[in-house]
């Protein structure tokens, strides 16, 4: 089950985190992954652990909110190793400056462009630039990553939330556009993930996990299986749906 072989992934913010996990393991059931990253050393990193492992992988560093230069480099990387996108992972969606808690009255305009730049932008960028060739060989697998900040709410984090609520919206109308040629389109709604470089304390992490279900936060381990299911044969019945993956934070 979930054989990869034969398609070629590009997972957008797949330097860290999330992002990288779901590199490993989309290479890991034999796809070649494509890592984008803002940053060179980062997605050089990944390239290194999938190839390691014996996976295949290249390195496609561009800024996905900028359309044309994300086109050029995707038709460079993918036109050195012969293959087409087939399999689109939208992770990308934590701007470089990181995500500011504040209330929405509180917040800087000035910032707001970070968030439905990235997760707007760059979205509906990467999805265009690969897609034609989806339908041209009429299979093609595309997931998003959102966040129950958008999906259900979350103070402090309104604009971060608009924007990412724009990827299941955008996922359920592409949906109906291209089922019929063999493309599915779905989101994975999360919650917190944990990041061992930006822990908070104790007690406020105690309070954290006892938001959830299994009194922890994710990991992105916890995620890649998902996204496995959905990029694959055997989910070719799964489109047009935000599926949680949180920890039994929000049960809706």
């Amino acid at each position: 089950m979930f054989n990869l072989s034969g398609h070629c992934a590009l997972v957008t913010g797949a330097g860290q985190g999330v992002g990288a996990q779901i590199a490993r393991v989309l290479a890991e059931q034999g796809a070649i992954v494509l890592v984008n990253d803002l940053f060179q050393e980062r997605a050089d990193a990944v390239v290194q652990d999938i190839q390691a492992a014996g996976g295949k992988a290249a390195s496609l560093v561009a800024d996905i909110t900028k359309l044309q230069s994300l086109q050029d480099q995707i038709d460079h990387v993918t036109g050195d190793l012969g293959c087409a996108v087939d399999i689109l992972v939208n992770n990308a969606g934590i701007p470089a400056e990181g995500i500011e808690l504040a209330r929405f009255v509180d917040s800087d305009p000035a910032g707001w462009s970070r968030h439905i730049d990235l997760n707007g932008y760059g979205l509906l960028n990467a999805t265009y630039a690969v897609l034609p060739k989806m339908i041209e060989g009429k299979w093609g697998r595309i997931v998003t990553i959102t966040s129950d900040g958008g999906r259900v709410g979350d103070a402090g984090v309104a604009v971060y939330g608009a924007a990412k609520a724009m990827g299941p919206g955008f996922m359920r109308s592409l949906a109906k556009e291209v089922g019929s040629v063999g493309v599915t389109c779905n989101s994975i709604s999360l919650g917190s993930i944990a990041n061992p470089n930006h822990e908070p304390d104790a007690e406020r992490l105690a309070k954290m996990n006892k938001l959830y279900a299994t009194r922890r936060r994710g990991t992105p381990q916890d995620i890649a299986p998902a996204v496995l299911l959905l990029v694959s044969d055997e989910g070719s019945w799964i489109t047009g749906q935000t599926i949680p993956v949180n920890g039994g934070y929000a049960t809706s």
